[in-house]
């Protein structure tokens, strides 16, 4: 099955890279998966990265994706608390 690497709403992917630095905490959104990354300690780099398993791979993306969520989370609550 293939997998969809862009946003359903185009318009959307400048909000959702937003959301991925905020998650990852940094300021640039391409920055995301190397702070991640070297969190996990995992030698990522600029380019080619042919020598990652595909678990490392994921590891990399499922953090960025469980932090992107929880972060959706959060912020769905706070406006849920702040509606009268």
């Amino acid at each position: 099955m293939s997998r969809r690497r862009r946003p359903l709403v185009p318009q959307a992917q400048h909000g959702l890279d937003r959301l991925k630095a905020q998650a990852a905490r940094v300021n640039e959104p391409e920055q995301a998966k190397y702070e991640v990354a070297e969190e996990l300690n995992i030698p990522l780099t600029n380019g080619y990265n042919g020598h990652l398993t595909a678990h490392d791979a994921g590891r990399i993306g499922g953090q960025l994706g469980g932090s992107m969520v929880k972060e959706l989370v959060r912020m769905a609550m706070e406006r849920m608390k702040s509606r009268p």
